[in-house]
């Protein structure tokens, strides 16, 4: 088992939310072009094929006991309709958009910690979250009319990462995170591969495989070894850190998707989203803060200084 260390917890879940957006960015630019199967396929596929090699260079083991293989088949489950969802939503909405719907998240995640990992949610936490939550409503304002349906995609983004999650900090501490990740990309690929046969047929448009050129095959690879990367670091962040000490911390995503989005798709925020953006960006900071205090505190509690 291993000791929570939150401020490392806290510094791997940035490094996530700095590449998760970069992953979602690649994806929105293909979207319309590549069948959204062929994506996550991909995605998957090159998490089994990067990790399982390092797993026998480094001798780690992914031998996993039967309730924590049965957890990750359910993680895995959890991270297709995830991966799958937000993809598709990326076809129809701003990646800034996209990003910021599906932050309703951390309340699910604040709420499963509580009542499904007795984790303590005390009021810091939960003033940083709707701090957080609040910047999020100013970087963008989402228009359900607008859109339609694909609008409530990154709701069952947001519900099933909150699961994920929530499972993932259940194994986090039993399993290498490494060993984690490629199992789950070899029964991802395990559960792709025979839903495509399924529609060779081609009647669902989602399932079709195309044969894309050397800049499609790019951007998927792109968009397959920064997934690994993200998502190993979240893994490595709930080793040592509680799901709803991470949770404010994953509303910087939004700033950097909305500055991904100006970037590569022109997308401008205006002043009240800037506005949005800073709470946001404090919030997180405020978490830091908090987070290093109390684990100066634990640190003189257990070891208190010697007098002279």
């Amino acid at each position: 088992m291993t000791a929570d260390r939150p401020v490392l917890g806290i510094l791997l879940m940035l490094g996530f939310c700095l590449i998760a957006p970069l992953a979602d960015a690649i994806a929105k630019l293909i979207g319309n072009s590549v069948p959204i199967a062929e994506v996550v396929l991909v995605r998957f596929g090159l998490q089994a094929l990067v990790l399982i090699p390092l797993i026998w260079w480094t001798g780690r083991s992914w031998r996993m006991g039967p309730r924590v293989l049965t957890l990750t088949f359910l993680r895995t489950l959890l991270h297709i309709v995830g991966i799958g969802a937000m993809f598709t939503a990326l076809r129809y909405l701003p990646l800034a958009d996209a990003v910021a719907i599906a932050f309703v998240m951390p309340f699910f995640m604040l709420l499963l910690g509580r009542y499904f990992l007795n984790e303590v949610v005390g009021p810091r936490r939960l003033v940083a979250c709707s701090v957080g939550f609040a910047g999020t409503l100013l970087v963008v304002q989402p228009s359900f009319a607008s859109v339609g349906w694909p609008a409530l995609l990154p709701v069952l983004v947001a519900a099933s990462f909150s699961l994920f999650m929530l499972v993932t900090r259940q194994i986090a501490k039993q399993t290498d995170p490494i060993g984690l990740q490629a199992v789950s990309g070899v029964i991802a690929v395990l559960l792709m591969v025979p839903l495509i046969f399924i529609d060779a047929g081609g009647d669902i448009a989602a399932l079709v495989l195309l044969q894309t050129d050397a800049y499609y095959w790019g951007l998927l690879i792109s968009i397959g070894l920064l997934g690994t990367l993200a998502h190993l670091l979240m893994t490595w962040s709930l080793r040592y850190a509680p799901s709803a000490t991470l949770a404010p911390m994953q509303y910087l995503e939004i700033p950097f998707a909305t500055v991904l989005g100006f970037f590569i798709f022109q997308d401008l925020p205006n002043q009240l989203a800037s506005f949005g953006i800073l709470l946001t960006i404090l919030a997180g900071l405020y978490v830091i803060q908090g987070e290093r205090a109390n684990a100066r505190r634990l640190v003189l509690q257990t070891d208190p200084p010697q007098a002279a």
